[in-house]
């Protein structure tokens, strides 16, 4: 069989589940708030979604990544994801990070790195040991619609 025939029998690539946080990521930006989503992913299905509503619910932890965890969770019935891959449009934050390890996640896919906040800058430690990680998926994308944001912020 041919790759583009497998393609076509394969519509959920991690490029459409990308795809789909930064949907997310459009959400927020549209309630003036950090444009960053995620989904999780458990068995090729979407099985939890969010984007940062920080500002709409005035809580400093309505973070995309942890809407997302939460409602996972609740599909699952199950704090873990240990089966599951999250996929979020930016380097999840400290806080987050902390989340993703207690929720043991096994996959994290993320678009473009934060040097300021991101994880990484204390390393991946903090993620739980059997998380793998991958990252610059839709990057330019991903990345495009953060400097907009913060762009117009600047400009007012």
């Amino acid at each position: 069989m041919s790759s583009s025939a497998e393609k076509i029998l394969k519509p959920y690539t991690p490029e459409y589940f990308m795809k789909q946080a930064y949907m997310e990521a459009k959400k927020a930006a549209m309630k003036d708030e950090v444009p960053v989503g995620a989904i999780v992913v458990s068995k090729s299905q979407i099985i939890g979604r969010g984007h940062n509503q920080t500002q709409s619910l005035q809580d400093v932890t309505a973070h995309a990544e942890i809407i997302a965890i939460t409602a996972a969770s609740s599909f699952l019935g199950n704090k873990y994801l240990d089966q599951c891959t999250l996929y979020v449009t930016l380097e999840p934050c400290v806080m987050c990070a902390g989340a993703l390890k207690w929720s043991q996640l096994g996959n994290l896919v993320y678009a473009c790195t934060d040097e300021k906040n991101g994880f990484m800058v204390h390393g991946k430690e903090l993620l739980h040991p059997k998380t793998k990680i991958q990252y610059g998926l839709m990057e330019l994308q991903c990345k495009s619609i953060l400097q907009e944001y913060f762009k117009a912020k600047r400009d007012l």
